[in-house]
């Protein structure tokens, strides 16, 4: 009866930053999995009196599934016995830590709100796993971007000049991996490294081998994506990652997209200056003011918090980088002729300088920015923070006497280097908190029946107990709903749907094929045939013609 009659949802104070509502106390209904004008008056009604209603939470950068995030498994099994999920009486159960199993990893993300969820990297060729991942990550809708930074055959398609082709190569590529969006990591530099244990670190740089530079792949995957009308634009990670002094190669990078649709991730790692004997600094400033001038551009930050992470990336040379610095386990890994991969464990401490100065530049990109739907909230989960602290990221940026007590934690001269020793006041307020974790990223991924509360969206949905607190009220949602059914009600999971796998399906021309097939035969160890993920639109039998 109730799905017939729908849900009333009275008296919460509404944050629906999309639908220009700030706070007031109204009515949101609930049908068929979906949000409504009204109902009639014998629907059931929840009374949410002193509760404050936000959309799901979306979050567009993270990594949850794939063979990198399988690899940070196996290499702490020790988190298994410390944290372990408890199953509900179905017989499945989990383990948490910095790389949490797809079980624990839904139920964990709806236990904070969150309803969405983007996987920022996964290879093609692991896309398979991936999907198999995905799907049985509980209750969140998610999706992925496919890597494409660093795939050989669009790398001799770009230098042959073939862009037509290289357009509808991409267009495959998603198709047949069922991804989302493309992500461009260390775009040359990963290829680079596998030919000569060298890194790429200017954009006109020549890629070893080819007549190619960095620049010209972001530059016309950046317009290949955007001419397809995909609902994400290219995802980008950046050149010379974590370095002292990228700041200006990310500012020219910028340079070069400007005028185009573009996404660059976890930017905080990319705004770094330089003091004379090679100590990083912040010129966050600089980034925010470009960002602001652009309004195609838009960011997330990547915030580093103390505590435990695992760095998880298919940028090799800076999993490397890291390794030198830190003699810690670490995994390496090559994906054939698509990309590679990097991990390891590691604890961002307090006294660090380095650790210190990318904690405070990430709040600094938070308090500088001016206008929260274009720089939003990620902490690179778990290269920067674990997606379980993100209550604590959203107290920094709500209460600035907690900050000034965390900033007197940190190591200060890190801190000086940044806006916050200028005494940045500023503090969030609970209608951009609704922005920048919900109808910010929903936006920037063209999500259009998420991250708002207007009739005709999905159902996703979180209520707060207000509270001083924010990390508190951020930690334990009331209740939670997701498709319009209650999965969380008293701060206890009570279902666990199956969401929704998110993906696109661009048109391409059949004919690429012909360009496609033989290079796989001659290069790849799978077979046209068996590459694409089953349920893509690519997908063939070995005895069908192209």
């Amino acid at each position: 009866m109730a799905e017939e009659t729908g849900l009333r949802i009275a008296g919460a104070r509404v944050y629906d930053p999309a639908n220009g509502v700030d706070g007031a106390a109204q009515e949101v209904c609930i049908r068929n999995g979906r949000i409504v004008a009204a109902l009639p008056p014998e629907a059931a009604t929840l009374d949410a009196r002193g509760l404050v209603l936000m959309p799901g939470g979306v979050d567009l950068h993270s990594h949850i599934a794939g063979h990198t995030i399988n690899l940070a498994r196996r290499m702490m099994p020790q988190e298994h016995r410390r944290d372990p999920q408890p199953g509900r009486g179905d017989g499945r159960s989990g383990t948490g830590g910095s790389a949490p199993s797809t079980f624990a990893t839904g139920q964990r993300y709806a236990a904070l709100g969150y309803t969405t969820v983007m996987d920022a990297a996964i290879a093609p060729l692991r896309a398979r796993q991936a999907v198999a991942e995905l799907e049985d990550t509980p209750i969140v809708d998610k999706g992925f971007f496919a890597l494409l930074g660093n795939n050989r055959l669009l790398f001799d398609l770009l230098a042959a000049g073939r862009t037509e082709e290289v357009r509808e190569a991409v267009a495959w590529w998603l198709a047949a991996t069922r991804a989302y969006a493309v992500k461009l990591a260390n775009p040359g530099g990963v290829e680079q490294w596998k030919r000569s244990r060298q890194n790429v670190t200017e954009l006109d740089e020549a890629i070893g081998g080819l007549a190619l530079t960095p620049r010209q792949v972001i530059d016309e995957l950046a317009q290949a994506a955007n001419a397809l009308g995909l609902p994400h634009p290219i995802h980008l990670h950046g050149l010379n990652l974590g370095q002292p002094g990228n700041a200006a190669v990310t500012l020219q990078t910028l340079q070069t997209l400007a005028g185009q649709r573009a996404h660059v991730c976890h930017i905080q790692f990319h705004c770094y200056g330089a003091t004379d004997d090679g100590r990083p600094t912040s010129r966050a400033r600089e980034i925010v003011e470009y960002l602001g001038a652009h309004p195609e551009l838009s960011a997330d930050v990547g915030q580093v918090l103390f505590g435990p992470a695992m760095t998880t990336t298919a940028d090799i040379p800076v999993s490397a980088w890291l390794h030198h610095l830190t003699r810690g386990p670490w995994v390496s890994g090559d994906v054939e002729c698509e990309t590679g991969c990097g991990l390891q464990p590691l604890t961002y401490r307090e006294a660090s300088y380095a650790h210190a100065l990318q904690w405070a530049l990430g709040l600094e990109l938070f308090l500088l920015s001016p206008d929260p739907w274009r720089l939003v909230f990620s902490t690179d989960h778990p290269n920067g923070a674990l997606f379980t602290s993100y209550p604590r990221l959203i107290r920094l940026l709500m209460d600035k006497t907690f900050r000034a007590e965390q900033m007197a934690r940190a190591n200060p001269a890190a801190v000086r280097q940044t806006a916050l020793a200028d005494g940045l006041t500023r503090e969030y307020t609970l209608g951009e908190i609704a922005i920048i974790t919900r109808a910010g990223p929903a936006k920037l991924l063209g999500l259009t029946n998420k991250g708002h509360l207007g009739p005709g969206a999905d159902a996703d949905l979180a209520l707060y107990e207000d509270q001083p607190d924010k990390e508190a009220m951020f930690s334990a949602p009331r209740y939670v709903f997701k498709a319009g059914q209650r999965v969380v009600g008293e701060g206890e999971l009570r279902a666990e749907p199956q969401g929704q796998l998110l993906s696109v399906t661009p048109g391409y021309d059949p004919a690429i094929e012909r360009t496609l097939r033989p290079w796989f035969a001659d290069n790849y160890s799978v077979s046209f045939d068996n590459y694409a993920v089953p349920g893509s639109p690519a997908r063939r039998r070995p005895d069908e013609a192209p």
